[in-house]
């Protein structure tokens, strides 16, 4: 079963400043988001921890930090312009709303419907025929319009990767097996079904491509649908609700000979988190094709070269997002009271600890800021003072710190604190000299997936 229901994380991302519509005082643009101060944090977190997996941690991959807005040719040799295209349908009926008919398909299928008699889903309605229409952003370079100045928002990062491929070849001193990797921003103008951050129309995306021996493609396909799997479960993401799912045949794309998506089981269903798919050398031919440019990579030993084939984990950082707050979202019941609480990892929680004087009395706040001073050059910490102690422990469960230091009578007498663990609610006194060094073993502590 999910780990809670989408209205349960809906309301808490918006109650603790985590994610909250965007626009809102204007009414708001449907799937657009802004992210608040824990939101952002816990965002770098899920990042960082991407960039750590496939960057610093590895030297067969290099980072990249490509255009949004690339040379309008890109999207004609990537089949862009001709067919990024969705179906869409209109109401014909009383609400007049757009949809997207191959969900409307799906979703009649999944309830054992006719797919071909799908109604509006709001009220019933007849529906259009369809029409295809481009999903991508256009906007001009220049003060006017005109032709020739027609240029489009990237509605993925991975072109970029591919026309820096040569340059990146020349600098980084690499030769295949190895990868580019970059996080960033794409926008698709999709008519999408809502669901919170799952599908929106601006994105970020940590997307990598990494160039293989023609011959080895194969292995390093298997290779990275493990890896990728099995980073999830490393942020904490519980393995019966992760699962690898091959494309069949009639989903791949013209250019795949395998994709593999890893899919969370959200509370809208199973969904894809990340796809991972052998490219082949498709979009290399394709570029060199229309630029003129040769891409290959050749020996320099024997000058023989050859076009590589592309292995491609592409993951969404919101989606990641919303898997893990879908996951760490839990309640139970503490002093005879319902507990909410995000069991987040602790390499992603937006806060790490959170320093919380007992009393105001004398000697504890000055006590209590030395300890937050210390600690907020190692970590993400706060000062938190406001408020009963039992509803400042509420607070920062709900945001998902895993650590509290409490400032105390018995502070001020022997210098040590209490460290409460917000999984297992266990207390105990640590002295204050030893306090980083110990968080920062509990915080970076990673343990296999």
């Amino acid at each position: 079963m999910p780990a809670a229901t989408m209205d349960e994380v809906v309301a808490l991302a918006k109650r603790r400043g985590l994610i909250f519509p965007a626009s809102e005082i204007y009414g708001g643009i449907a799937n657009t988001y802004d992210y608040g101060h824990y939101g952002v944090l816990l965002k770098r977190n899920v990042i960082d921890e991407w960039w750590r997996a496939m960057v610093f941690e590895r030297d067969d991959i290099v980072a990249l930090d490509s255009a949004i807005i690339q040379h309008p040719r890109t999207w004609e040799a990537s089949g862009h312009l001709a067919g990024f295209t969705d179906p869409l349908v209109q109401c014909l009926g009383k609400c007049k709303r757009r949809f997207r008919l191959d969900h409307l398909q799906e979703e009649a299928e999944a309830r054992g419907e006719d797919p071909a008699k799908v109604v509006c889903p709001v009220c019933g309605g007849e529906l259009s025929e369809p029409r295809a229409f481009n999903l991508m952003f256009e906007t001009t370079i220049g003060p006017v319009q005109e032709a020739g100045a027609a240029v489009y928002l990237r509605p993925e990062t991975a072109q970029g990767i591919f026309l820096d491929f040569k340059q990146t070849l020349q600098y980084a001193r690499k030769r295949p097996p190895f990868g580019i990797a970059q996080v960033g921003k794409s926008f698709r103008n999709e008519i999408t079904p809502g669901n919170f951050i799952f599908r929106t129309l601006e994105f970020e995306q940590m997307e990598m491509e990494f160039f293989v021996p023609p011959d080895e493609a194969g292995k390093w396909y298997d290779y990275w649908r493990q890896e990728r799997l099995d980073w999830y479960a490393r942020l904490g993401i519980s393995r019966e609700r992760l699962r690898l799912r091959e494309h069949t045949l009639e989903e791949l794309s013209h250019y795949s000979s395998g994709t593999a998506d890893v899919e969370y089981l959200y509370p809208i269903g199973w969904s894809e988190l990340e796809g991972v798919a052998n490219r082949g050398d498709f979009d290399l031919t394709q570029h060199a094709k229309f630029s003129g440019e040769k891409l290959e990579w050749k020996d320099p030993q024997t000058g023989k070269g050859y076009v590589p084939h592309v292995i491609e984990p592409a993951a969404g950082v919101g989606r990641t997002i919303l898997a893990l707050l879908c996951e760490a979202y839990d309640t139970d019941e503490l002093g005879g009271e319902e507990r909410t609480v995000l069991r987040l990892h602790p390499s992603v929680a937006p806060v790490k600890v959170a320093v919380l004087p007992l009393l105001r009395k004398a000697g504890h706040p000055e006590v209590a800021r030395e300890v937050y001073e210390s600690l907020r050059t190692r970590m993400s910490a706060e000062y938190d003072d406001g408020g009963a102690i039992g509803r400042r422990y509420r607070r920062q469960d709900e945001i998902g710190t895993p650590y509290a230091v409490t400032i105390d009578h018995q502070t001020i007498e022997d210098r040590t604190v209490t460290l409460r663990d917000r999984d297992s609610l266990t207390q105990e006194r640590v002295p204050i000299a030893e306090l980083a060094d110990e968080l920062g073993r509990r915080v970076t502590n990673r343990t296999p997936a």
